[in-house]
């Protein structure tokens, strides 16, 4: 027998004022009128329906990016970059989400790893009135947009939790138009922006945290470009807090009389999971996309290698390279550096992306790698790891596009490229940028004068050239955020100075 499912439901009103209704038509153009319908324009022209029940906040984020022309930085399908859903994973695995939606957290988490400003308030961190504020400064603008986190029983809706953007605000009613990605459920509506406040108001029971709203705007620089951090595997909670706690306090401890000293209390304590918190970001591509690479797509590979050289110019990389050369047993990390096992990984990740499937219980195998050269466009030659990724009866044949930088041998004396190696991002660049990532009171509790004037030498941020300075920043901000995340302590100081 057939089940009839659900088509919509009737939006009570009031309290909600349906927007394509007379009397929702008449407070439109009133508010177009008073210039606080200038956000909506953007926002309605990347409208979208949640494709799940629970991507209530993937879908409102995804929209909120497209208005705001933030690029991915990655394929969606065929040549195209764009947000969508399924594109936002890094911070919380796609089942998870579909099965138990998202906290107010994680969503300000993925807004801040797509390249995002993050501004984001909890009830109890701010009020109505300047809740309002925002709502007004969002309208009447274009540079950013504000998505609410809500109970809907405060409208009197089914359902309990829920994300969207606000498109408008009627100052004379003091009502806020709610584009609802739920498009299938409820229409776009207005609501009294005291009750909308009321509904913000309320505890998630998943989290014991109350909701609220974030304010979301491009960053003036650009994001990060070779290196990442990621919350998506759950060790992220541990190695943040490691990172953030521990790390400071072992280094208090006696007998820190060098950097090497240093290196090593900061390294061989690492939690098992690491190499899941900080990683490179790899680009991949379909093989059918063919052998020429875009100016795009050469240009972000140029970003990244010269990113990689400027880590590799550092003193502290020196440092780090003579911590693993010096140890008997390497730490695990250092394990990871094959770049045919770096690649299997990442072509199976890339596979799942390309192919639009996110689902556990297709399991992705790598069945084989081969290291090739692209044609760059008459350019030098690009180097990429080629993988055939296996799921179930189909195969995809996927590129990985691999960022190198030439390392000149250390008792070389020939200026030919003979005494160059060709090498990959690998763990001595990764522990490179964790440690100059970390904020400088990290060190402070390091006894002896001379390893911490030397440490703080190997690390202070305005020594560093400009394009890795970029890099350190953002990172900066992504654990700080992380750290945040971790104690249900978002806020709005996101702006932190590059020395905090």
């Amino acid at each position: 027998m057939a089940v009839a499912g659900l088509y919509r439901r009737i939006l009570p009103s009031p309290p909600a004022i349906e927007f394509a209704s007379s009397d929702g038509k008449q407070l439109f153009s009133e508010a177009l009128q008073n210039g606080t319908m200038e956000g909506f324009f953007k926002l309605i022209s990347y409208f979208q329906t949640q494709s799940e029940p629970a991507y209530c906040g993937l879908a409102s984020l995804s929209m909120v990016l497209n208005a705001l022309a933030i690029d991915p930085g990655r394929k969606w399908k065929g040549p195209w970059r764009w947000f969508d859903e399924s594109m936002l994973d890094c911070c919380e695995p796609l089942e998870k989400v579909k099965a138990k939606g998202i906290t107010f957290g994680k969503v300000a988490c993925l807004a801040h790893c797509a390249g995002a400003k993050v501004e984001a308030f909890r009830t109890n961190q701010s009020n109505v009135d300047d809740f309002r504020k925002c709502i007004m400064a969002s309208t009447t603008s274009e540079d950013f947009h504000l998505i609410a986190s809500y109970h809907r029983a405060a409208f009197k809706q089914t359902g309990t939790g829920h994300f969207s953007p606000i498109g408008g605000y009627h100052a004379g009613r003091d009502m806020a138009l709610i584009l609802d990605v739920a498009r299938f459920k409820y229409p776009p509506h207005w609501v009294p922006v005291t009750l909308l406040w009321e509904a913000m108001d309320t505890i998630d029971d998943g989290t014991g945290h109350r909701r609220g709203f974030m304010l979301i705007s491009r960053l003036q620089k650009s994001p990060s470009l070779l290196y990442t951090l990621s919350c998506k595997h759950e060790s992220w909670v541990s190695t943040a807090k490691y990172l953030m706690d521990d790390v400071p306090s072992l280094l208090k401890s006696d007998g820190v009389d060098d950097v090497q000293k240093v290196l090593s209390i900061v390294f061989t304590s690492l939690p098992d999971n690491f190499g899941e918190f900080i990683k490179w970001v790899a680009e991949v591509r379909r093989k059918e996309d063919g052998t020429n690479l875009s100016e795009e797509e050469k240009g972000r590979l140029l970003v990244k290698e010269e990113v990689l050289k400027e880590v590799r110019e550092t003193s502290l990389f020196k440092h780090v390279v003579e911590w693993f050369s010096s140890m008997c047993c390497i730490h695990s990390l250092a394990g990871k550096d094959n770049l045919a096992e770096i690649a299997a990984h990442v072509c199976c990740q890339g596979a799942e992306l390309l192919i639009r499937k996110s689902d556990s219980s297709n399991h992705f195998g790598c069945a084989a790698t081969c290291v090739k050269c692209l044609n760059a466009n008459g350019d030098m030659p690009v180097t990429v790891v080629s993988g055939t990724v296996t799921t179930g009866k189909s195969e995809e044949g996927v590129d990985m596009l691999v960022p190198l930088s030439q390392i000149k041998h250390r008792n070389c004396t020939d200026t030919g490229a003979n005494c160059c190696t060709m090498m990959h991002p690998a763990s001595s660049d990764v522990l490179t940028v964790l440690l100059l990532t970390l904020p400088p009171s990290t060190w402070a509790g390091i006894k002896e004068e001379k390893p911490l004037q030397e440490i703080h030498g190997l690390v202070t941020f305005k020594n560093l050239p400009s394009m890795l300075q970029e890099e350190v920043l953002h990172l900066r901000k992504q654990l700080l955020f992380l750290k945040r995340c971790q104690e249900k302590k978002e806020d709005n100081d996101l702006d932190i100075p590059p020395e905090l």
